[in-house]
């Protein structure tokens, strides 16, 4: 995990990891940038993230896993349950083990999902 200076960009952010997890690290990126490709790419919390409508999805590694997480309401978790069941999933966040295969179709879902959520929120708060 990059540490230090605060982190200025996603490149830096891969950047900081071995060449194995920054290709991993570019992979779950395009995967997410594929789902929701008008979504902007930024930097937020420290992690590389994507913003449509507000924040969309996080993502990061660490030290025997990657990680993919998003602000609430976390019904993107509840919807995609039987197929995060192999996972680790805390209250926020998925854990992707490092040693197994990364299931990026199901990443790009899930922030395909959170994406409609915040377009359809955005709508709402227009309405009113």
């Amino acid at each position: 995990m990059p540490t230090g200076d605060k982190v200025q960009s996603v490149e830096e952010y891969i950047g900081a990891f071995s060449a194995e997890v920054q290709t991993d690290l570019e992979r779950i990126r395009q995967a997410i940038a594929q789902a929701i490709p008008n979504a902007e790419e930024v930097v937020s919390y420290q992690l590389p993230a994507f913003k449509l409508h507000g924040m969309v999805i996080y993502y990061s590694a660490y030290k025997s896993h990657y990680s993919i997480s998003m602000p609430p309401p976390f019904t993107a978790f509840e919807a995609f349950k039987d197929e995060l069941a192999p996972y680790d999933v805390s209250k926020s966040a998925i854990k992707f083990p490092m040693d197994k295969p990364l299931p990026l179709e199901l990443i790009g879902r899930i922030a395909k999902f959170k994406a409609q959520e915040n377009a359809e929120a955005a709508q709402k708060k227009k309405k009113k």
